[in-house]
């Protein structure tokens, strides 16, 4: 199923700023980037967990917020795309 990740990390302090690289990088390791604080990630229910896990030990709950939006599996006509910064289609093949 499609998952959008988005998150919101106090950056005020030095501590917000390496809360903030964490969470995007392990948002990296589950898709793709979006735009600045958005993933799609195309996620089974066990890595949806992990990734959900992994993220709420790495933020400040009083500070931060994570939201996820479950797109499911039909998501490719729920999306539409207007501007710059061109993604790849998630479950394509990449040749690197």
């Amino acid at each position: 199923m499609l998952v959008l990740i988005t998150y919101d990390v106090n950056t005020e302090n030095a501590a917000g700023k390496a809360r903030l690289r964490k969470v995007a990088k392990q948002c990296l390791n589950y898709g793709q980037r979006v735009q600045n604080s958005v993933f799609e990630c195309v996620l089974d229910y066990g890595k949806c967990q992990e990734v959900k896990h992994i993220l709420e030990k790495i933020i400040d709950k009083d500070k931060d917020s994570l939201r996820f939006y479950y797109l499911g599996n039909n998501y490719k006509t729920k999306i539409e795309h207007i501007g710059a910064k061109e993604t790849f289609h998630v479950e394509d093949p990449l040749i690197v």
